[in-house]
């Protein structure tokens, strides 16, 4: 609960950034916080309170994917280019479209390019800000590899909210903070929003003298983003008629929160083994271990979608209900697998979310969380059949094998 409520925390002061906010949710934090220290409450009074921690992570979801929507309109596919053009530039990285819009706003004319990275991949998507030209594309992989790849580059980096590491000494200068996230000696962009400071750091570094081309973790050039949920049930119509005969076989939603622990390749090949008429629905941070391939496409669909940052479960959620709904089946009836990797509270959010709505059989890993005990684990398996991952060619035939 407290993980979970940690999670809702975070997307609820991403909504309310954009004016968004849920009087029920708010009252939940202080239940919650209020319940996890009763220590007269029994086991299956706490579960109930876990579920409604799922509950209420669903309802801020929603109201976050409205704010999105409602601010910036709804997303749309659009290809990413992974090459830094020449001259100064500002890298952005966290969760906070908001943040990104007002350094959009206030970097106009000013000959500095912005590039996304992490979690803010996504805002590529949305027409509201891709409306601004010199948003140009995406640098990097996984947050834990900033280390590595911000240590020699020309330009100043922006987090707006969490997922900064320890900056190292050869480029803390150019790191700048706001909102939720900060570190010592690190330049803290305040309140007010003025976003000065960075665009100067930009300009003084001056960039690259020629074009850098970069690739992701697997070699591709190019990533692509803005499936959500409103693109991918406006061709329902076939993705359904793709099933019923028979070229699309099966459903996979590859996506959670990324790390550094080793066997986190784990999700790279398991996305390389998916059948060629399946397809794969992704978010989160967990999508940079494999959203540089090119899985090609399936009933004019691309094979593998990026639905958005870990908050768009939501928006997955809603398509599996469609989904389910056009088949007149339940969402576990579904030819549909779900492998996700966990890190840190959002994931929790989300996994509560998805137990909240009685979905079983999901993958989990590369490692069970260390608060999930022998006992609680043993509620999950018998509830809902959930199980950690194990190597990717036995996953692979125990969700196909699950549909038959």
């Amino acid at each position: 609960m407290i993980y979970g409520l940690k999670g809702i925390s975070a997307y609820g002061h991403q909504a309310r950034e954009l004016g968004y906010y849920s009087d029920t949710v708010d009252d939940f934090y202080i239940q919650g916080l209020a319940a996890v220290t009763d220590d007269q409450l029994t086991v299956e009074e706490l579960i109930q309170l876990a579920m409604k921690t799922g509950t209420m992570a669903l309802e801020i979801m929603q109201k976050l994917d409205e704010a999105n929507t409602t601010v910036y309109g709804n997303p749309s596919p659009h290809a990413v280019p992974m090459t830094l053009k020449a001259g100064p530039f500002i890298i952005v990285s966290g969760h906070d479209f908001h943040d990104l819009e007002m350094l959009l706003a206030q970097s106009q004319g000013t000959g500095v390019n912005i590039y996304t990275h992490g979690e803010m991949l996504p805002g590529h998507g949305y027409e509201g800000l891709k409306k601004y030209p010199h948003l140009k594309g995406n640098f990097g992989t996984a947050w834990q590899n900033q280390q590595k790849e911000f240590a020699n580059m020309p330009a100043p980096v922006l987090f707006t909210t969490n997922c900064l590491m320890p900056p190292k000494a050869s480029y803390a200068d150019r790191v700048f903070t706001t909102e939720m996230v900060s570190y010592p000696e690190i330049v803290h962009i305040g309140d007010e929003k003025d976003f000065s400071p960075v665009i100067e750091k930009a300009l003084e570094l001056g960039g690259y003298k020629e074009d850098q081309h970069f690739t992701g973790i697997n070699g591709g050039h190019e990533v692509t983003t803005g499936f959500g949920h409103g693109t991918i049930l406006s061709v329902a119509d076939k993705v359904v008629e793709a099933v019923k005969a028979g070229d699309i076989r099966h459903f996979f939603l590859v996506g959670g929160c990324d790390g550094a622990r080793p066997g986190r390749n784990y999700f790279t090949d398991f996305v390389k083994q998916t059948p060629k008429d399946s397809i794969v629905l992704t978010l989160a941070c967990g999508k940079y271990r494999f959203n540089d391939l090119d899985l090609g496409t399936i009933g004019g669909l691309p094979r593998l979608m990026d639905m958005g940052q870990c908050n768009d479960a939501y928006g997955a959620i809603q398509v599996a209900v469609a989904l389910a709904n056009a088949f007149g089946c339940g969402v576990n009836d579904l030819p549909l697998s779900m492998v996700l990797s966990w890190y840190e509270q959002k994931a929790v959010c989300i996994l509560l979310t998805l137990l909240h709505l009685g979905i079983k059989n999901i993958l989990l890993g590369p490692t069970l969380p260390a608060f999930i005990s022998p006992n609680v684990l043993k509620i999950l398996v018998d509830t809902y059949n959930i199980g950690a991952v194990t190597t990717p060619e036995a996953d692979m035939a125990r969700c196909l094998g699950m549909q038959s």
